[in-house]
């Protein structure tokens, strides 16, 4: 939360239709300052009308916006200038080098001179793009491209930065690497409000998660909350004899056993207390367990338990034709 309270985000009934297509409809969400907020969903969803909004791109038909305290429609001037925007497509200039990319940046947010280059030569050594400062982007390894691209949203040092599918075609190390990145802006108190259709990657980073399904909200919360929201979790034991799988299999009513494993799994939501009571049983029947694991369903579970399908990670372009680019 920002000093005085408020939401870095607070989003009341936000409603957005193309023609009879209802992209979202009454969408509640608050998001706190210095947070990571993963916003899911499958393709056509809305999710990136819901970015394309929050950042001023597009006008909603309804409810109401505010980041950093600032009407989206009313005070439109005051949120750009908090907030900075990485899309699915980078906005690098592939005729500029990287340090002219990142001057133009400077420029456009009215910038001294002298202030702009220091902020961009910071930001090339920051983001460990210094030797390929002078080289243009077409030379650049996708994961350089898109570096730079969040460096160039960084020039104008926003407090809220949205990040739309920002590591979408990257191979896992380079990733990592901008999940790093990521992590260093949050603990430098910037709010970052993230779309992706990697599961891991909110599982990792975001401290609170929502779902959106054909215009709505279907579940929010912390990734731990949203994966106890769907049954399927246990608690698995391993035994070393076929005497103390049958003495557990007695104490443990409605486990599933598995004779030739010698284990036993013990419905469970995966917490403290419910681990807890495990062990006390065994220990009250004088049950010894060879192993013991904790098994919870995982957010690929968790979207298709509430969306009916699979995550996606293909591409959206036939909806992007539709103007809903939202995935």
């Amino acid at each position: 939360m920002t000093t005085n309270g408020t939401p870095a985000i607070d989003v009341v009934g936000l409603r957005k239709s193309y023609g009879d297509l209802r992209v979202l409809d009454g969408v509640d969400l608050q998001v706190a300052e210095g947070t990571v907020y993963a916003l899911l969903g499958p393709n056509g969803a809305g999710k990136t009308t819901t970015v394309q909004i929050l950042s001023t791109l597009f006008p909603a038909d309804g409810g109401s916006v505010r980041i950093l305290g600032h009407d989206v429609v009313r005070q439109a001037d005051a949120v750009r200038k908090g907030i900075g925007v990485t899309g699915q497509f980078s906005a690098v200039d592939n005729l500029l080098t990287g340090e002219e990319n990142l001057l133009l940046m400077a420029d456009l947010n009215h910038l001294e001179r002298g202030e702009g280059r220091r902020r961009a030569a910071a930001l090339l050594q920051r983001f460990d793009l210094v030797d390929a400062a002078g080289k243009p982007p077409s030379t650049y390894s996708g994961g350089m491209v898109r570096k730079l691209d969040l460096a160039m949203t960084l020039v104008g040092d926003p407090r809220v930065i949205f990040l739309d599918e920002p590591t979408a075609g990257l191979d896992p190390r380079t990733r990592r690497t901008m999940w790093e990145i990521i992590r260093r802006l949050v603990a430098d108190g910037v709010t970052i409000f993230l779309t992706t259709q990697y599961l891991e990657e909110a599982d990792r980073l975001a401290d609170r998660i929502a779902l959106l399904d054909h215009g709505r909200l279907v579940a929010e919360g912390t990734a731990d909350e949203l994966k106890r929201l769907i049954p399927g979790g246990h608690i698995q034991l391993q035994f070393a004899d076929p005497a103390a799988l049958d003495a557990a299999d007695r104490v443990f009513a409605g486990s599933t056993r598995d004779d030739d494993a010698l284990a036993l799994q013990v419905p469970s939501d995966g917490d403290v207390d419910s681990l807890r009571a495990v062990l006390d049983h065994l220990e009250a029947a004088s049950i010894n367990v060879d192993a013991l694991s904790v098994h919870t369903p995982d957010l690929d579970d968790v979207f298709l338990a509430l969306t009916g399908r699979p995550a996606d990670t293909g591409d959206d372009s036939n909806t992007n034709k539709q103007k809903e680019t939202a995935r």
